[in-house]
């Protein structure tokens, strides 16, 4: 649990500022208005997968579905695998607001 979002894995990002932390590489939250899908390194690099998903919105790093029974699963599935497995190669050390793929 990082909070309120139930993370899986984890991931080591460095601010330009020179702030450092630590993040769950994927993870998640149901919020009253929506389910919210973070995806570390920004939806941006997701855009061909996203106009596939169904109703939805975004912000720099995050998914919202208001009904996830309206979405694509599959789709979804693939976005967060995807997102999971470029921020734990080793190599991510942004935050998706950092990453130049809005």
């Amino acid at each position: 649990m990082w909070g309120t979002i139930v993370g899986f894995g984890e991931y080591h990002y460095k601010y330009e500022s020179g702030r450092e932390g630590d993040a769950p590489a994927a993870g998640f939250a149901a919020r009253k208005t929506a389910t919210t899908v973070y995806v570390a390194d920004g939806v941006g690099a997701y855009r061909d997968l996203l106009v596939k998903l169904g109703p939805h919105t975004t912000g720099v790093g995050c998914i919202y579905a208001k009904d996830l029974t309206t979405v694509d699963l599959e789709i979804l599935e693939t976005i967060v695998a995807r997102s999971y497995a470029a921020v734990t190669a080793g190599t991510y050390m942004q935050r998706a607001r950092e990453s130049g793929k809005s």
